[in-house]
């Protein structure tokens, strides 16, 4: 959150639309939590208020998780993607063998097999729990019926527990939504009529994209 707080600054944004994606959710509510006066509006996609260490507490999930973490150290960095394809298909179950191969590959570019180890461990002591009732800016919560990665119930949970959140469930069972996916489009539909912000169809020109894009990172006039 320390991180998010330096960019807003740097940035110089005075009051923005917030997007917090898995993980990020976490991040995203907590900085919300502590400044309802910078965030305009508060969007949580596939995002969950807690870890997995803190959500499955049985011993065989946990030796599971643990598992996970062994293998992830052991077959991260490797060129045979076998490891990498059992996070690829959590993310992304309804790609296609290229999507699949492309995650696969752009997984092992990304950060080492120890950071992504560091990372695993992170995610799972999450715990904003405390933080939803301190949550008062207008916020969304969007989450896919068959998110393996984050439970759907997580997000409806999120969306119970912060006051006045409206929740949107989507029809995919990608954690990552894919481009030519029904559920891609219906959550551009429900963001962009959150935000304010005008339908931009196909004929658009490629200035009136830009400034459309401009108006989303702006949030709505007053």
């Amino acid at each position: 959150m320390h991180d998010l707080e330096s960019i807003v600054d740097s940035a110089g944004l005075e009051k923005f639309a917030l997007l917090g994606i898995s993980q990020g959710g976490a991040v995203s509510i907590a900085y919300a939590a502590r400044h309802p006066h910078r965030v305009s509006h508060l969007i949580l996609y596939g995002a969950s208020a807690l870890g997995w260490s803190k959500i499955h507490t049985s011993p065989a999930e946990q030796e599971e998780g643990f598992a996970m973490l062994t293998l992830t150290k052991a077959g991260w960095g490797k060129d045979n993607p076998v490891y990498r394809q059992i996070f690829t298909s959590l993310f992304v179950p309804g790609g296609t063998p290229e999507q699949a191969s492309w995650f696969n590959e752009l997984m092992r570019k990304s950060t080492s097999p120890e950071t992504a180890v560091r990372y695993l461990m992170e995610f799972a002591q999450i715990d904003v729990l405390d933080q939803l009732d301190k949550v008062s800016v207008p916020t969304l919560v969007i989450h896919t019926r068959g998110d393996q990665v984050n439970r759907f119930e997580d997000g409806r949970d999120l969306a119970t527990l912060i006051r006045g959140a409206h929740f949107i469930p989507l029809e995919s069972k990608n954690h990552i939504l894919l481009e030519d996916e029904p559920a891609w489009k219906d959550f551009l539909v429900e963001a962009r009529r959150f935000l304010g912000v005008k339908e931009i169809g196909p004929e658009a020109s490629s200035k009136e994209k830009e400034l459309g894009v401009k108006a989303w990172l702006r949030g709505p006039k007053k």
